[in-house]
């Protein structure tokens, strides 16, 4: 798995899942040891410390609740929010059509989007890079710096505006790689 696969499927995974989910316990528990930083490939120590001083679940999981949760939530994590005229199902047929396997869960979520960055990068072709641009430059550069943004104005706890700072600079990273790719 390379930098780009790492990087998305760890904020994929924090966006996508709830805190409180079994799955995320050795995330969370690197994250709260300081020992994220040491496979992280972006120079985003200053982050990643906030992160780790502020990684207590119940209140990451009230939060995560109160941001992404429910028709009340205080940031859709969903790009058909966002995006006028966009709707889930042409993700998902994006998706589909590049061989991803695909739950009954929305296929626009902000966290299924980075996870599916991750599984395109890990499932291309050799200097196939047409399906994350597109990925990107379609169906999440679009919108995020907005849902972003909104997450940082609304979240109640550091550590999901620090997770809004961190994933901007992250994807502007990995969009500045993917179109130097393109350009060679």
């Amino acid at each position: 798995m390379n930098e780009f696969s790492i990087l998305c499927r760890v904020l994929g995974s924090l966006y996508y899942r709830q805190p409180q989910d079994p799955l995320l316990v050795p995330l969370l528990t690197l994250i709260r040891e300081g020992k994220l930083a040491a496979s992280w490939p972006l120079e985003q120590d200053e982050l990643l410390g906030r992160l780790q001083k502020n990684c207590d679940v119940p209140l990451l999981a009230a939060d995560y609740n109160a941001l992404f949760v429910g028709a009340e939530c205080r940031v859709a994590p969903y790009r058909s929010a966002w995006v006028e005229g966009a709707t889930e199902s042409e993700v998902r047929s994006f998706l589909s059509s590049r061989g991803m396997p695909l739950s009954d869960a929305p296929a626009d979520h902000i966290g299924t989007l980075l996870l599916a960055a991750s599984w395109l990068e890990d499932n291309a072709a050799e200097d196939e890079t047409e399906a994350l641009e597109t990925l990107f430059a379609d169906y999440l550069l679009p919108w995020c710096d907005t849902f972003l943004g909104k997450v940082e104005a609304h979240a109640t706890t550091p550590f999901w505006r620090t997770m809004a700072s961190l994933t901007r600079d992250a994807i502007a990273a990995m969009w500045e790689e993917l179109q130097e790719e393109l350009d060679e």
